[in-house]
């Protein structure tokens, strides 16, 4: 790279031009920006001076970028994403925007006391959630889709460029019909569920199914249950149990975050029928402040109370 010629970019064309793109217009990025439309327009221009190409096709509204725009707008946001980081790090306070990637029944346990404790230690971190099954957020994470990512130890990720800080640890629960016999029972084996017809978590198209903690634990056990139906929906598992097709089990928070009219939740007795959850992040991401406070706020928040936990406050 001959960093002579950087100087000829000024930031300001470039924050014009990332304005434009996201927001759609001229008129739109102004006010976003707080700048006249002529000055915003005046600054994509010369940016498509110097680099001697159309970056928006001004022919059509709402303004849509050319494929040479198309092509400079992911570098043109790395370039203030990197200026933005250089801000926290000499600025003093840490300011910035984490995108955080959560399992359901975990998000809506965990984002909002995030948030609550945010505000007060850091109050110029945002989170953005993005709510994803286990599977896809590993693959956003390696790929860069998400800073940081709330997913069980299971299935594994594959890739050897994430870490992870483990959270908490959660007990499998079965899922009875309120009038199944062994409703009222203060725990159950695991064979006494692989004697049943078994609805779990998973999609059995996935390729992953085997390694969900729950598959997990009946082969470690040498069961093979009939499972008849998987699902990543907590929901969808308690509606099918509530319809008869069968005893589900699954990760006890996915059950106490969704609605259980008509079902019991009872505790697998084996101690390996646990599902851990953990915070992921990329080994070698960009050090960010922000990200690092997200991970630590995560880290110190408590971990879930199950409904049958004598020590329940």
């Amino acid at each position: 790279m001959d960093i002579r010629n950087v100087h000829h970019y000024r930031i300001d064309w470039i924050v014009s031009f990332v304005a434009v793109a996201h927001h759609g217009g001229f008129s739109a990025a102004a006010k976003a920006l707080y700048r006249s439309q002529p000055r915003v327009s005046s600054h994509v221009a010369e940016l498509e001076r110097l680099l001697g190409a159309r970056l928006l096709d001004r022919s059509l509204h709402p303004t849509v970028l050319t494929p040479e725009g198309r092509a400079l707008l992911p570098h043109a946001e790395e370039i203030l994403r990197r200026l933005s980081m250089l801000t926290e790090l000499t600025g003093g306070v840490v300011r910035g925007e984490v995108r955080l990637g959560a399992y359901p029944s975990a998000a809506s346990y965990l984002y909002p006391l995030a948030v609550r404790a945010l505000r007060v230690t850091h109050p110029h971190v945002r989170i953005v959630l993005r709510e994803g099954p286990s599977v896809a957020l590993g693959d956003d994470l390696v790929e860069g889709g998400v800073d940081l990512a709330i997913r069980p130890l299971q299935p594994l990720i594959n890739s050897d460029e994430v870490v992870s800080q483990v959270l908490w640890r959660e007990p499998l629960v079965a899922v009875f019909r309120d009038n199944h016999p062994l409703a009222h029972a203060g725990s159950v084996r695991l064979t006494q569920i692989a004697s049943l017809p078994v609805v779990t978590i998973g999609e059995s198209g996935e390729g992953h199914g085997r390694q969900y903690e729950a598959n997990l634990a009946f082969a470690m056990a040498g069961l093979n249950p009939v499972i008849v139906s998987r699902t990543n929906q907590p929901q969808t598992l308690i509606s099918l149990v509530r319809h008869g097709m069968g005893t589900g089990i699954t990760n006890c928070l996915a059950m106490t975050t969704a609605n259980t009219d008509g079902v019991t939740l009872v505790p697998v007795a084996e101690p390996y029928c646990e599902r851990v959850v953990a915070v992921w992040w990329r080994a070698n991401a960009v050090v960010s402040p922000a990200v690092e406070a997200v991970r630590q706020t995560l880290a110190t928040l408590p971990a879930p109370h199950w409904p049958w936990d004598e020590q329940r406050p």
